[in-house]
C-alpha cells in the first residue's frame, strides 16, 4: 500500500514498541529504532546513500496496516503504533536471512560479510533451502574481483557508482532469478567503462565485490585513520593493516572533502609503499659514474651508479658539499626544492633550511608549475592566494562554472560533488578546449579555441557590464579600479568581435554571461588557465567576473583555483617559496624581516627574493646556482624543456636529492637520503579547501629509510643550525606562532578533530570555510584590466599542432609514486598521445599504433589513442612516463607575473611511427 510522506518540517511524536518517541524531521523509523537501542538488521541500507528499502531485512509492523513495512523508507506519522519486535516481524527478518544466506558460498568472501554478522547476532542457523546455480568469477579488472555468487542485489553498488560517484557503470538486468548486476551490460568487468573509485567495493556488504588478488580474505589487525596522499581534495581515509602490509583502505564518512568517497589512486594506489625499488640504504655516487640519465635509465638499479653508506658517511657528505659552496661562492649559489607532497612540517623546516642555513631565499616547490599565475593574481586583486570557498559549497550555490579543469580526472573525488549537484537542480557550465567526462552533465559546454580564454571571460565581461548585471552597491562598497577595466572591455571586447577569435558563437557568450551574473555562482579552474605565459591574465578576468557580480564572501560563491598535489595549500603557507616569508610575509618588507630574524634567532635575513624553479634552472647554466637540495621534488620530469632542466642538473657541483625511489632526479645526484613514504610518516597537510588535516603513521620506513622531518633537520645542524625538535608536533606548534592563520589549530586539537578548517584565531574558534565575509585582506578588491595576448609559441607551417600536457586518472605528476602500483601501472601501463579520430586517421595511424612528436625542444614517440573531445589540430599527451616525457617538448617560456611556464600550448609536428622505449616500472610490489 502507498502512503503519503510524512511532514518533514517537524518533530512526530508516535508508539515503538510500548513506548513513545519523537522522530526529527525526515527521521526513518529505523533511524528511530536504533537510537533506541533496537538491533534491527539492515542489508540494502547504507547510511549517506538513497534509502531503497528492497533486502527487506529490517521489516516491522504497523497496527493498522495488512502488510509488514521495511523500516529503512518508512518514516512515522503522528499518533502510529510500531512494533519492531512482535513474532510476525523477528519471524519475516529472520526467513529473509535463511533466504539470503542460501545462497551465499561456502568459504566466506569478506571477513566483514554484514549478512553472517547479522545470521550471528539473531541466532539464523545454517539455511533449509538448496541454493541457487551460481555465476562464475570476474577476475578481468586489474583493480577489483567480482564474485556474484555472494551477490544479495542489494544494490548498494548501484547507488554507490550512480548516485554517490555519479559514475553510471553499475546496473541490474535479465529478469526473475536470471537477474545480476552488470556494468555497462558488459561482460567481463574489466570491459566496462569503470574508473575503479571503488565505491562499489566499500559499500558491498557480503563480499561479491572486493579488491583484487589472489590472497584470501584476511581481517586486520589495526585501524589507522589517515588522509590521502594524492591529490588537494584532501580525503580523510582509514588504512587496515595487518603487520607492515596495507590491506584495504576505505574513505571515512566522516571526511568532510569526501564522505567516505574515494577514487582509484586513494583506494588502490597505497600499494607503491612497499614496491622492490624503494630506497633502503643512503647512497653516494660512485667516482666513475657519469652524471646524466641514461636513455636504459632502470629506477630499480640503484646501485649502477651508487654505492651504499651509512648515515654518519652520508649526511657528512650532503651537508659537507653544501657548506664548501656556501663558503665558496656565497649564500645565492645554493637553492631547494622543496614537495608539495611532504608534511606542512616539512616544508616549514625545509624553508627555514634554506633561509637561516643557506642564507638565501632560493628555495621553491610545484607550486610554480601548477597555480603560481592564480596566486599571483588573487594576491594582487584580494589580498589572499587561498580558495575564496570550500568545493562543498556547490550545493549551496545556483551556478557553477568550471574553466580550463578536468576534475572527473585530476580531483575525482570533488567532481562527484560538482556532478552530484548538477542531477540536483544546479546549473553547471563546463569551458575547455577539450570535451572532458565532467562536460557530460554540463548544461552548457564551451569549446573554446586554446589561448584565447581572456578574449571569452573579458567577452562575458562586457556583457555584464553592457546590459546592467553588474552588483552596483559591491563595487562602490568594495572594490576599487572597476572604470578602468570597464573602459577596456566596452571598448575592444564585445562578444560579437572576440566570436571569431575564441570560437564560441557571441549569443553563446551573453547567454553564459547573464546566467552568471543573475545566480549565485561559484567558479573553479584548474591549470588549464594557469599554465599559459597569460595564466595571471586569465586569473585576473575570473576575479573581475566575481568582483563585478558581487559573487564574493557569500556561501555558494567564490573563487577556487583547485589545488594539484595534496599540500601545495600547505606548502606555500608554511612559506616554501621565494618571495614570501611563512603566512605569505613578503621577505623584501624590513620589519617582516627583522620579526623572523628575531624568531629564528639569526643575525640576519636575505633581504631580495629567491630565485623560482625555472629561474633556479637558467641560473645553474649561468654558474650562478651551484648547489642544490632537493626534497621529493623531481625536475628531471616536471620541468619545461627537460634537454635544458636535466642539463642543469647534471652541471651541478653538488647535487643532494631525498626521496623514496631513485628518481629520474636522484640519478643526477651526489648523494640519495631513503625517506618515509607518506603512511610511514605522521603530519599536517593543508587540502585546496584551506583545511588543516592529521596524516598518522600507519607503517615504518623499509630499511634504514628515516623521517623526512629528522633528516632535514640533520643536514641542519650540520650545517651549523641548533635545531632540537623533538617530533612534528614541536615544529607544528612553531609554525603555529609564525603564522596567524592558524593560531586555533594546536596540535591536540588536530589530533582530536582530524580536520580544522582555517582562519582560525583562538582554540574555539570553529574556523572559517567562506572568506571575504565583510571585507578582503587588501582593503578593496582591486580589477586589474588584462589584454589578449597570444602563446609564446604559435603553431606554423613547421610546427602546426596544438600541444596540451596534463594528467591522467591513474597516473599523478611525474609517476615516481602510480607507476610503482600494481593497480594503477596494469590501468595505464604505457604512455599514449590523445587526437581526434579524424586526425588521427589522416596522419594514416590506428588507435594503438606509435606516433613520434617533435617540437623545437625535443621528440618522443608514444601509443596513438583517439579523442573525440579534442579539436581538430590539437593533441593531448600525459606528462607522467619518463619513456615519452611530455616536458622533452614543452615550452619554458614564463608567465611575467607568476613565474609559471607555458605548460599547456606549444607547437609541434606528428608523424606516424617510430619506436616507444620500454617502460621499467611494471615490477609487482612486494607482499
Amino acid at each position: 500500500m502507498t502512503r503519503p510522506a510524512s511532514d518533514t518540517t517537524r518533530a512526530i511524536t508516535f508508539t515503538l514498541d510500548g513506548e513513545t518517541v519523537t522522530a526529527g524531521p525526515g527521521e526513518t523509523l529505523l533511524q528511530v529504532a536504533r537510537r533506541q537501542g533496537q538491533a534491527l538488521p539492515t542489508l540494502c541500507h547504507q547510511p549517506g546513500y538513497r534509502p531503497a528499502g528492497n533486502c527487506r531485512a529490517c521489516m516491522v509492523e504497523i497496527e493498522g496496516e495488512r502488510v509488514l513495512a521495511p523500516a529503512c523508507v518508512r518514516q512515522p506519522s503522528p499518533g502510529m503504533v510500531v512494533h519492531s519486535t512482535s513474532g510476525r516481524a523477528a519471524r519475516a527478518r529472520r526467513m529473509v536471512l535463511e533466504l539470503l544466506q542460501s545462497d551465499m558460498p561456502a568459504a566466506a568472501r569478506t571477513p566483514d560479510n554484514e549478512l553472517q554478522q547479522w545470521c550471528d547476532r539473531l541466532g539464523v542457523d545454517a539455511p533449509r533451502f538448496p541454493a541457487r546455480s551460481q555465476p562464475a568469477p570476474d577476475a578481468s579488472h586489474p583493480a577489483m574481483s567480482v564474485r556474484l555468487d555472494a551477490c544479495i542485489q542489494c544494490t548498494r553498488c548501484l547507488r554507490a557508482c550512480r548516485e554517490e560517484q555519479a559514475n553510471d557503470v553499475i546496473g541490474m538486468a535479465h529478469r526473475g532469478d536470471r537477474t545480476a548486476v552488470v556494468f555497462d551490460l558488459a561482460d567481463p568487468m574489466g570491459r566496462s567503462s569503470c574508473v575503479a573509485c571503488g565505491e562499489c567495493v566499500q559499500a558491498c556488504p557480503t563480499g561479491a565485490l572486493l579488491p583484487a588478488g589472489d590472497r584470501p580474505p584476511e581481517a586486520p589487525d589495526r585501524r589507522v585513520d589517515s588522509v590521502c596522499p594524492w591529490c588537494g581534495v584532501g580525503c580523510l581515509l582509514t588504512y587496515e593493516l595487518k603487520g607492515e602490509r596495507i590491506l584495504r583502505v576505505q574513505g571515512r564518512p566522516d571526511g568532510p572533502a569526501n564522505r567516505g568517497r574515494l577514487c582509484v589512486k586513494g583506494r588502490f594506489g597505497q600499494d607503491y609503499v612497499r614496491h622492490p625499488g624503494r630506497l633502503t640504504r643512503p647512497l653516494i655516487r660512485r667516482k666513475d659514474a657519469p652524471k646524466t640519465l641514461p636513455v636504459d635509465f632502470d629506477p630499480g638499479a640503484p646501485l649502477r651508479y651508487f654505492r651504499e653508506a651509512d648515515w654518519e658517511e652520508a649526511l657528512d657528505r650532503a651537508a659537507d658539499g653544501l657548506l664548501r659552496i656556501r663558503d665558496r661562492h656565497g649564500p645565492r649559489a645554493l637553492a631547494g626544492f622543496g614537495s608539495a607532497k611532504g608534511s606542512n612540517e616539512e616544508a616549514y623546516l625545509f624553508q627555514k633550511l634554506v633561509r637561516t642555513g643557506f642564507g638565501s631565499n632560493n628555495v621553491d616547490h610545484c607550486t610554480r608549475l601548477c597555480h603560481a599565475s592564480s596566486v599571483a593574481a588573487l594576491m594582487e586583486g584580494l589580498g589572499s592566494g587561498a580558495v575564496s570557498n570550500p568545493v562543498s559549497d556547490v550545493a549551496h550555490c545556483e551556478l557553477i562554472l568550471v574553466i580550463g579543469a578536468n576534475p572527473t580526472v585530476n580531483h575525482p573525488v570533488a567532481a562527484t560533488f560538482m556532478k552530484n549537484a548538477a542531477r540536483a537542480g544546479k546549473h553547471l557550465v563546463v569551458m575547455d578546449p577539450r570535451r572532458t567526462e565532467l562536460a557530460r552533465e554540463a548544461d552548457r559546454f564551451l569549446q573554446f579555441r586554446p589561448d584565447t580564454d581572456v578574449a571569452l571571460l573579458n567577452a562575458m565581461m562586457h556583457t555584464i557590464i553592457e546590459e546592467g548585471l553588474t552588483d552596483e552597491g559591491f563595487i562602490a562598497e568594495r572594490t576599487e579600479g572597476f572604470e578602468a577595466l570597464r573602459d577596456r572591455v566596452m571598448a575592444d571586447y564585445s562578444p560579437e568581435a572576440m566570436a571569431p577569435v575564441c570560437g564560441i558563437p557571441a549569443r553563446t557568450i551573453r547567454e553564459v554571461a547573464r546566467q552568471y551574473a543573475r545566480s549565485r555562482s561559484m567558479i573553479f579552474w584548474g591549470m588549464g588557465v594557469s599554465q599559459h605565459v597569460h595564466g595571471t591574465d586569465n586569473a585576473r578576468c575570473l576575479i573581475a567576473l566575481a568582483l563585478m557580480t558581487g559573487n564574493l564572501g557569500r556561501e555558494g560563491t567564490g573563487l577556487h583555483p583547485l589545488r594539484g598535489q595534496n599540500n601545495v595549500q600547505g606548502a606555500s603557507d608554511a612559506g616554501l617559496i621565494p618571495m614570501f616569508y611563512p603566512n605569505y610575509a613578503p621577505v623584501g618588507d624590513p620589519d617582516t624581516r627583522r620579526w623572523f630574524e628575531r624568531f629564528w634567532g639569526v643575525a640576519a635575513l636575505d633581504p631580495e627574493p629567491g630565485l623560482t624553479v625555472v629561474e633556479v634552472v637558467d641560473a645553474i647554466h649561468a654558474g650562478g646556482v651551484r648547489g642544490m637540495y632537493i626534497l621529493g621534488e623531481n625536475p628531471a620530469m616536471s620541468d619545461p624543456d627537460l634537454n635544458h632542466a636535466r642539463e642543469a642538473l647534471a652541471r651541478l657541483d653538488h647535487l643532494v636529492v631525498q626521496d623514496i625511489f631513485l628518481t629520474e632526479t636522484a640519478a643526477f645526484a651526489d648523494v640519495v637520503l631513503p625517506a618515509s613514504a607518506f603512511p610511514e610518516k605522521s603530519g599536517s597537510f593543508t587540502n585546496t579547501d584551506r583545511r588543516v588535516q592529521i596524516g598518522r603513521q600507519a607503517l615504518d620506513p623499509p630499511g634504514d629509510a628515516r623521517q623526512d622531518w629528522w633528516l632535514i633537520q640533520a643536514i641542519a645542524r650540520r650545517m651549523g643550525l641548533d635545531w632540537q625538535y623533538d617530533g612534528v608536533a614541536a615544529v607544528f606548534e612553531e609554525m603555529r606562532r609564525a603564522m596567524p592563520a592558524i593560531r586555533g589549530i594546536t596540535w591536540t586539537r588536530l589530533q582530536r578533530e582530524d580536520s580544522v578548517t582555517y582562519p582560525c584565531d583562538t582554540e574555539a574558534d570553529p574556523g572559517q570555510p567562506v572568506l571575504f565575509r565583510d571585507r578582503f585582506p587588501r582593503g578593496r578588491g582591486r580589477f586589474v584590466p588584462a589584454p589578449f595576448s597570444r602563446a609564446d609559441e604559435l603553431p606554423d607551417q613547421a610546427y602546426p599542432w596544438v600541444l596540451i600536457t596534463g594528467r591522467q586518472l591513474e597516473h599523478w605528476h611525474t609517476g615516481a609514486m602510480t607507476r610503482r602500483s600494481r593497480v594503477l601501472d596494469a590501468l595505464e601501463p604505457a604512455p599514449t598521445v590523445c587526437l581526434h579520430p579524424e586526425d588521427l586517421a589522416a596522419l594514416g595511424a590506428s588507435p594503438g599504433e606509435a606516433v613520434t612528436l617533435h617540437s623545437r625542444r625535443g621528440r618522443l614517440t608514444a601509443y596513438a589513442r583517439a579523442d573525440d573531445g579534442l579539436q581538430r589540430g590539437e593533441v593531448f599527451l600525459p606528462f607522467a612516463y619518463v619513456e615519452a616525457a611530455a616536458n622533452l617538448l614543452t615550452n619554458a617560456a614564463l608567465d611575467p607575473w607568476g613565474k609559471i611556464p607555458e605548460f599547456k600550448f606549444c607547437a609541434v609536428r606528428i608523424s606516424a611511427g617510430g619506436q616507444v622505449p620500454a617502460a621499467r616500472f611494471g615490477i609487482a610490489p612486494t607482499a
